[in-house]
């Protein structure tokens, strides 16, 4: 149990988590938020949690539907509520207005904008304010906001498919399909949730890919993500799939030319002829991006990795052999042991007959010398 928490305030903060994936696919780039109000008997009365940015947020959702009611109640919210004028106004001052009695939260909001303002609001107006509750549980909501607000980069997912070997493809490049339908399928949820798909032009080129949320479990017409592709030299044709599907389609270059070809051209900082991918991170956060999905081959999954900049892996693994002469899972030539990346295991599990790795990169420990 959270240190100072109840066993009551942790089911409630665990309600509001819940609604809070309501807005998994949604809210960017605002953070996904729950909403409870609970009555002095421990009844609930009413909840909320946020849709999409420029509408309400979790706090006043949940006060709309109490009315009256609010006077008196307990919010259990799971990120501080905000003490400033955006899209929305403060809902601080709404639930000090609407005369909640105490506000119990999950986690500060890194937003330097909020940051403590908030509950400071609140226990200035003697809203008695307690907190972190499942904070860790809270955290796990928004790891690419608080990334974003924290450090001024996205939370980077790579999605793979391998063979058991480690094999991307075979040697032709002929790689249709390692995997089954259901992980296919799978990939759909990781890219609804995510603001923007990171691919290169050699993916483009071979595969000529979609790039898309086309699952029907989100609706008719879901939330596309920005569709980025990294194309030092401007060699995406223009009859490419990508450029004609809904929503937008960015290509980071480092070329001079501009053709107009239906997407948004970013003109990138360049590496040895390449993209500056640091630099395109950066052009991500600025742009609102909290998560963000590669989904690339062994050049640029390699160069991501490379530069540190990939947070989490998720990797399909399908019971076959390519072989030796298949194309492996990244480009990364290491030497020695010493130059392994170390992964921690978050989630194994069955996706049909292939299984799915959730890995986070280990931040690598200094060598000691003896």
């Amino acid at each position: 149990m959270t240190r100072g928490a109840t066993a009551g305030d942790e089911i409630w903060m665990q309600r509001a988590c819940d609604l809070a994936l309501r807005g998994l696919t949604t809210t960017t780039p605002n953070p996904r938020v729950g909403c409870v109000l609970v009555n002095a008997a421990g009844d609930l009365v009413a909840e909320g949690f946020h849709r999409k940015a420029g509408e309400a947020h979790a706090e006043v959702n949940a006060l709309n539907q109490a009315g009256e009611a609010a006077r008196g109640c307990t919010a259990y919210v799971t990120l501080e509520p905000c003490n400033h004028h955006g899209r929305t106004g403060p809902c601080s001052e709404a639930l000090i207005a609407a005369g909640i009695a105490q506000v119990v939260y999950g986690m500060e909001d890194p937003n330097p904008l909020v940051s403590g303002e908030g509950l400071a609001r609140l226990r200035a107006a003697g809203v008695m304010v307690r907190g972190p509750v499942l904070e860790n549980q809270v955290r796990a909501l928004n790891p690419g906001f608080i990334q974003r607000m924290t450090t001024g980069r996205p939370w980077i997912r790579c999605k793979l498919a391998m063979s058991l070997d480690g094999r991307t493809a075979m040697a032709s490049g002929e790689s249709f399909w390692i995997t089954g339908e259901p992980a296919r399928a799978d990939v759909q949820q990781w890219r609804a949730r995510s603001c923007a798909i990171v691919t290169g032009i050699t993916s483009v080129l071979k595969d000529d890919p979609a790039l898309t949320v086309r699952d029907p479990v989100f609706g008719e017409d879901p939330r596309q993500p920005l569709r980025v592709v990294v194309d030092s030299r401007l060699r995406i044709p223009p009859e490419a799939r990508l450029l004609r599907m809904a929503g937008t389609t960015a290509i980071a270059t480092c070329a001079f030319n501009r053709p107009q070809i239906g997407a948004e051209i970013w003109g990138m900082p360049s590496i040895a002829g390449a993209v500056d991918l640091t630099a395109l991170v950066r052009k991500l956060a600025e742009r609102g991006c909290n998560e963000v999905l590669v989904e690339a081959g062994p050049t640029l999954a390699g160069s991501f990795l490379r530069a540190g900049l990939i947070d989490e892996l998720i990797i399909y693994a399908a019971p076959k052999l390519l072989g030796s002469n298949a194309r492996p899972l990244f480009d990364l030539p290491l030497s020695f042991m010493a130059e392994a990346v170390q992964l921690e295991i978050d989630d194994v599990r069955r996706i049909g007959e292939d299984w799915r790795f959730l890995a986070r990169i280990r931040p690598a420990q200094p060598q000691t010398l003896v």
